[in-house]
């Protein structure tokens, strides 16, 4: 059974450069998906934990900066005030609890949660005292600043750890890069090397082909294709070495028996016809062959 080089030829050349396409969204995707599930760790992870020990240190800074100024003009504390900041810095001390992830924070976490309720004690009874010395005053601003350097220790701790995974992701981005790169190098080389045998493998089969039609065209109706294989160039080589018989033997007889009357009056003028026509067919085919060929040749 014939085989079609537009069904096979092309269909396998169609196949390889799709499977390499294919293998590059893939590979792409997968290193992309890679490299933004670390960036969306750096984020949720540390980043966040960032932001609530900011948002505590206000906390605790509002709280002490209120209690200071009431004290300083003897006046009255707002408690609404230091209420509002109690219930703030409680929702961002359980929120970072719930966001542990370096190595050591949950120790400094549990310390803050410790040292943040010794402070708030101290405040209440500092309110509900009626005598507001100097010494309870002084008290509560050191239980302050020992809070307020953990949470600079806690926000410096996650910086860090940002900074670190970070450069790796940078690392990772690198890497992934050479991968793609290697993936992409490997793929052009395969469609390279596919493109070059079906392009060596045409060449040669035309140029036998040209070079036949050429000796047929010089009246060298000796002249034999073989072709292996069971695409059309190999039909076609087939065909043109029965036209070739076929010339070849016309030649002989019309040289053997030209001088005999009877030959010539047996030789019907649509058989020259269609010698002609065959002739005129191959010079044709000839022509767009050299074309052909030159194209290649330009290309290659």
């Amino acid at each position: 059974m014939k085989t079609s080089i537009r069904s096979k030829k092309f269909t396998m050349g169609m196949v390889l450069f799709l499977v390499i396409i294919l293998l590059l969204s893939v590979s792409s995707a997968y290193y992309l998906n890679r490299l933004s599930s670390k960036t969306s760790a750096i984020l949720k992870e540390n980043h966040y934990s960032v932001v609530y020990a900011r948002d505590m240190s206000e906390n605790l800074i509002n709280i002490n900066q209120e209690i200071i100024n009431c004290f300083l003009i003897n006046k009255n504390i707002d408690t609404l005030l230091i209420n509002k900041e109690y219930s703030s810095f409680s929702k961002s001390l359980k929120l970072e609890q719930n966001n542990i992830t370096e190595i050591g924070e949950d120790e400094l976490a549990s310390s803050i949660e410790t040292n943040y309720n010794d402070y708030r004690d101290s405040i209440e009874k500092f309110l509900k005292s009626q005598n507001h010395a100097t010494a309870k005053v002084l008290n509560m601003q050191k239980k302050f600043d020992i809070l307020h350097q953990q949470l600079i220790l806690l926000s410096q701790m996650n910086e860090k750890a940002i900074e670190e995974k970070t450069d790796d992701a940078k690392v990772s981005a690198q890497k992934f890069t050479l991968q793609m790169t290697l993936i992409g190098t490997l793929g052009f080389l395969i469609a390279y090397g596919y493109t070059f045998m079906f392009s060596s493998y045409f060449n040669d089969r035309f140029y036998k082909l040209y070079d036949g039609i050429k000796e047929v065209v010089s009246s060298n109706y000796s002249k034999r294709l073989y072709l292996k294989g069971n695409d059309e160039l190999s039909e076609i080589s087939l065909i043109f070495n029965e036209m070739a018989d076929k010339f070849n033997k016309f030649d002989q007889e019309s040289y053997v028996s030209i001088e005999e009357p009877r030959l010539k009056r047996e030789m019907s003028l649509s058989d020259l016809q269609e010698l002609k026509n065959v002739l005129e067919k191959m010079k044709t085919f000839e022509k767009q062959a050299s074309e052909l060929i030159s194209k290649i040749e330009n290309k290659g």
